[in-house]
Formats: C-alpha cells, structure tokens, sequence
C-alpha cells in the first residue's frame, strides 16, 4: 500500500505563491476565491509550522556544539 506523501515545504510554498497570483489576479468567483483564501490560510500555518520546527532543529544543533545562541545574518550588501 502506498503511502500519502506529505508535501515538502518548498511545493506547500510555491503552491501558496500560485494562490495569491490567482486572487490577485481578480478573476475568481466569489465562492472560488473563498476557497483559495482558505487553502492559503491552512498552507500559510503549514509553512509557519515547519519553519518553526527547523528553528528548533537548528537552536537543538546548536547547543549540543556549544553555541548559545543564533546570529543574525548579515545584510546583504554588507559584510
């Protein structure tokens, strides 16, 4: 039996991107775009969901190699 795959992030994103073209783009029905509203609410708490739990992941690596705490970034343009 073949098991239900759950979608990778980065397919759960570009779904959410291809929503937001279409409610932006004004040419869904009413009952239509309620519906790609509500699919992107639900793909928005997926996406934030996983995003938290790699945080996590990444704040446990940390601290077991003996850093404390994430550093920011830094800005592009600057180095």
């Amino acid at each position: 039996m073949a098991s239900k795959k759950t979608p990778a992030f980065e397919d759960k994103l570009s779904t959410l991107e291809s929503l937001v073209e279409r409610l932006e783009s004004g040419q869904l029905s009413l009952d239509e775009a309620m519906d790609a509203f509500e699919q992107g609410i639900k793909l928005t708490r997926d996406c934030q969901e996983s995003l938290a739990t790699a945080e996590q992941k990444v704040q446990i690596l940390m601290t077991k190699s003996g850093q404390q705490t994430l550093q920011p970034l830094p800005e592009q343009g600057r180095e």
